[in-house]
């Protein structure tokens, strides 16, 4: 389970560097073989590879004609690469990629259980406020989803 804020630096060429305390992990659960793409949110989603596999043959299943779910094929999978970490631990981050998520110098890279989300810490800390103010709290009382949740 990836869980965590670390924020980071992305360098002049476009490589981000895995956190340190995550890397361990990373190898053990895929040998550090990783897929990044775009989410739904102005961000990019980076999976573990048996994790994106997983998801992708969800993906796979959803109906064909459907086009809401081909929009999500296209945007998930069409937009995926694999990842090959350095000795260092670092991964390019392909122009498109970094472009379609505005990601500048400063990254927030956020564990999110089974995969990792890296946005632009400007965008990171915006989207944070805003969850908390509309999404989450709204007016002031937890959706009926989160009924059963204790904190």
């Amino acid at each position: 389970m990836f869980r965590g804020l670390a924020s980071i630096n992305l360098d002049d060429k476009g490589r981000l560097a895995i956190p340190t305390k995550y890397r361990p992990e990373l190898q053990e659960c895929c040998e550090s073989q990783l897929i990044l793409t775009v989410s739904l949110d102005r961000c990019l989603s980076l999976y573990p590879l048996p994790v994106w596999e997983s998801l992708e043959r969800q993906l796979d299943k959803l109906p064909m004609f459907d086009k809401s779910a081909q929009a999500l094929r296209r945007l998930l999978i069409g937009h995926a690469v694999e990842c090959d970490l350095d000795a260092q631990g670092r991964f390019l981050v392909p122009e498109p990629l970094r472009k379609k998520a505005g990601l500048e110098k400063r990254i927030a890279f956020v564990g999110q259980g089974s995969k990792f989300e890296i946005w632009d810490e400007e965008g990171w800390n915006q989207a944070y406020e805003a969850t908390l103010d509309q999404d989450i709290l709204g007016d002031g009382t937890l959706p009926p989803a989160f009924a059963n949740l204790s904190f």
